[in-house]
């Protein structure tokens, strides 16, 4: 490996969050029946015109203003020629020569502490193909072209990358991105965020290699395991003699190699032509100008607010802005509560182990904002103590109701009279003399015997601060 200098770029398929597909009015829900979301547009059948859906221009846009890239105030849909089973219509509308995202863009991803900053190419709107599914039927493969049409937006990194590690973390970092500017939702089980990976080696200071394309990975591990594998692949061929072939090759997480599907095509092989059923798309100023004035704050900006404004630490605030919901649900409770740090515990701690727990996301939370900001004053108010909190936390998890609810219903007010307080203190310190003279003996640590004593007496509803207090006032006059 050290002779060798990897490069990987990236091109990436977020499916667009529209409501129907990017050429005709078919739903594109996930997980209906298959073949039944494509029409005859979909099935590619003949006298069929295609109409854009205009919903996919404005999310373009956002994206190449979120990356810093020129938009293509005029752009163009073409016509990529292929046969594949699932591309009924024998070509695939996407853009080649006038994308919507032209050049200039650009995202930071940091690894090992250093950063750098990996180029986008371009990113263009096309159509998704159908599905192929191959162990359905014996002998046979299906078609299910519920897919067909699906809008996408594929972004195209320059080859900057020199590690798997860096590929993972500008994967990553641009699955963060388009669910921030609510373009894409990220789910990578139901295909609407994936990666295919273009690697190869060469020795530093010679031509780059010749690249092979690993194709159509949904998973962060998997990504960085073909990449891994495919270098070591591809040193061993080279150092053997041999040559590597430009070819596209899946990935068989199970055995954990790469294969080879076909030989990876020129752009020329496509033979791309402008669609003469659709009429290019003209960006206005005022297009551009809308979408920037409606850009959400994005992550990176939001991580360094955390951490000047609330003095969160760099790893709190980026678990944090995970996601767009979680930083959202963070920052609606640090509204109603004015308390970012215990805001911050609270949304690290109990919530996203009962959330992990559950396979739950945090926008399906059982317990909103509003309600665990509830329970949130009735700690601060002497309610109840912290302790009682994760007991009145886990019943509002299973659905029975509000803080306040709660704490009536199973009576986990605390104990804040100090003269009720004193009495139990007085009889733990009378129940254990020995203690107390050890305890006066210099034996400091004692205190917490007496404090859990204490707390036990009362069931755990005794305010500690309180019970701490009385202890020390009482131990001092014996």
């Amino acid at each position: 490996m050290q002779d060798w200098e990897v490069v990987i770029g990236l091109e990436i398929h977020a499916q667009l969050t529209t409501h129907t597909k990017i050429f005709s009015g078919s739903p594109i829900a996930y997980g209906a029946e298959p073949n039944s979301q494509a029409n005859l547009l979909d099935l590619g059948m003949p006298g069929q015109l295609p109409v854009l859906n205009k919903a996919v221009i404005p999310k373009a846009i956002r994206f190449g203003l979120a990356v810093g890239a020129n938009i293509g105030r005029r752009s163009v849909f073409d016509r990529k020629n292929y046969f594949y089973p699932d591309l009924p219509k024998g070509y695939q509308t996407s853009q080649f020569t006038y994308p919507i995202v032209e050049d200039g863009g650009s995202l930071e991803i940091e690894v090992d502490e250093q950063t750098r900053r990996i180029g986008i190419t371009r990113a263009h709107l096309e159509e998704d193909a159908g599905k192929s599914i191959h162990d359905a039927f014996p002998g046979m493969t299906g078609v299910d072209l519920n897919r067909a049409g699906t809008p996408l937006l594929e972004i195209v990194s320059e080859p900057d990358m020199r590690s798997a590690q860096e590929a993972v973390a500008y994967a990553r970092k641009m699955h963060e991105l388009v669910q921030f500017l609510d373009i894409c939702d990220g789910n990578m089980q139901e295909g609407s965020f994936r990666v295919d990976s273009n690697v190869s080696i060469h020795k530093p200071g010679t031509p780059f290699g010749t690249r092979a394309e690993l194709k159509n990975i949904n998973s962060f591990r998997f990504i960085e395991q073909a990449i891994e594998f495919e270098i070591e692949r591809q040193i061993e061929i080279v150092e053997s003699g041999g040559e590597v072939i430009q070819e596209t090759r899946l990935y068989d997480p199970e055995r954990n190699e790469t294969r080879s599907m076909r030989e990876k095509e020129e752009a020329n092989d496509y033979r791309y032509f402008p669609c003469p059923d659709l009429l290019p798309v003209v960006i206005e100023q005022t297009d551009i100008d809308q979408e920037a004035r409606a850009m959400p704050e994005l992550p990176d900006a939001k991580r360094v607010r955390y951490q000047e404004n609330w003095g969160l630490s760099q790893e709190d605030a980026q678990m944090l802005t995970a996601s767009r919901a979680m930083a959202d649900y963070f920052e609606t409770l640090v509204d109603l509560t004015g308390e970012a740090k215990k805001a911050a515990n609270w949304v690290m701690g109990d919530l996203s182990k009962a959330l992990n727990q559950d396979g739950l996301t945090i926008d399906r939370s059982p317990v909103s904002a509003k309600m665990l900001a509830g329970l949130m004053a009735r700690i601060d108010d002497g309610t109840i103590s912290g302790k009682m909190a994760k007991q009145v936390f886990a019943a509002m998890w299973a659905g029975e109701g509000h803080a306040d609810d709660v704490i009536e219903a199973k009576g986990l007010k605390q104990i804040t009279d100090e003269g009720a307080i004193g009495e139990m203190v007085d009889r733990v310190l009378a129940e254990h003399p020995d203690q107390v003279a050890a305890y006066q003996a210099g034996q400091e640590k004692m205190l917490g015997f007496f404090v859990g004593q204490v707390m036990k007496a009362s069931k755990g509803q005794a305010n500690p601060a309180q019970v701490n207090a009385v202890l020390k006032a009482r131990l001092a006059q014996a």
